[in-house]
């Protein structure tokens, strides 16, 4: 499975923006999908998680009421709506497809990962 995101960009803080990404095949449809990121010289950290029904979804404390994670499991594409954009969001994000319908937390949780786009968020 290849994942591929896009939306990434230069923002001002407080602005938003709307990140996408499609799986290569339908491998997705039937497991929970994520979004990580990872900012220069930090670990990989979750963001947000929604299971293959999308009725469940998780959020890091740090984004919670600011981001929003949805799915379109016919299109095999999850997105992550970003508003009030901080600077400390800046970072390169990364969608991943879990192992199972659960949408966990952990990066273990997860199988495949994409490349990642680049959102910088400037003061």
């Amino acid at each position: 499975v290849q994942l591929q995101a896009s939306g990434g960009g230069l923002v001002q803080a407080e602005g938003s923006l709307r990140l996408s990404c499609t799986a290569s095949r339908r491998t997705g449809s039937n497991n929970a999908m994520g979004w990580f990121r990872q900012a220069p010289g930090k670990e990989r950290e979750f963001v947000a998680s929604i299971s293959w029904r999308g009725d469940s979804t998780a959020y890091a404390d740090n984004v919670q009421g600011r981001f929003t994670i949805s799915r379109d499991n016919a299109k095999g594409t999850v997105y992550l709506q970003m508003n009030s954009l901080k600077p400390e969001d800046t970072a390169v994000y990364y969608c991943a497809v879990a192992r199972s319908s659960y949408a966990g937390r952990r990066l273990t949780d997860y199988d495949y990962w994409g490349k990642g786009t680049l959102v910088t968020v400037s003061s």
